[in-house]
């Protein structure tokens, strides 16, 4: 097996395997998503941590800058809600079909976050700023620094960033990508990008909790 081959596997299959797993919910119907979502959990995860050792992520960079972006996206994202007073999002992953089982409940909000605030912030941070927006430079992406700048890859990743989240979100999630590329070519670091993804994802998490607005999940 190539070294190239290798480094693309270790790259992309976390984010493959995501996408390929959320088609299940259409498919089987809404119902599904409470154990497709720990099943993406638990398999993405797993695949991140095989290929740990290829991603060698360090600590983050100029993080007050990174905490920043962090908060700035999610006000983004938020906004049309709280500022414009669009209709609230009550439909989505509801918990609360748990409530009346308490270790079911907890157990599934556990799973939500870290599925949210962990897996994938890494799975997409890895694929979208690691691989893709470097490998539109070089196909030996690997070669190429964190950061690194083009048009054509800032345009590419941007637009796809904003097309894998829900048409409701296009606004936010084109804004969103810009950013994180921006968090990107500020520190040069990929953790620094998948801290910035998971503090926003955090706070949207607890966001939800408190509204009850499921449909941003």
């Amino acid at each position: 097996m190539s070294k190239a081959f290798s480094s693309l596997k270790a790259f992309i299959a976390p984010f493959a395997a995501f996408l390929l797993l959320l088609p299940l919910v259409d498919i089987i119907g809404p119902t599904a998503k409470y154990w497709v979502f720990p099943l993406q959990t638990v398999l993405c995860g797993a695949l991140i941590i095989w290929f740990w050792p290829r991603y060698s992520l360090k600590m983050p960079k100029r993080v007050g800058f990174t905490l920043f972006i962090a908060v700035t996206v999610l006000c983004i994202w938020i906004l049309p809600r709280e500022a414009f007073h669009y209709p609230a999002r009550m439909v989505g992953f509801d918990p609360t079909v748990f409530r009346d089982r308490p270790s079911i409940y907890y157990a599934t909000i556990a799973m939500r976050f870290i599925r949210l605030a962990v897996v994938v912030p890494f799975l997409e941070e890895i694929f979208w700023r690691g691989f893709l927006l470097r490998y539109l430079i070089r196909e030996d992406f690997e070669s190429v620094p964190i950061g690194a700048f083009t048009w054509l890859s800032f345009l590419v990743v941007t637009a796809g960033f904003c097309l894998e989240h829900s048409p409701v979100d296009y606004p936010a999630a084109l804004i969103a990508g810009a950013l994180f590329n921006g968090v990107a070519y500020r520190t040069r670091s990929l953790s620094s990008c998948v801290l910035a993804h998971a503090v926003t994802n955090l706070l949207l998490g607890l966001y939800i909790m408190q509204s009850g607005q499921w449909g941003f999940w």
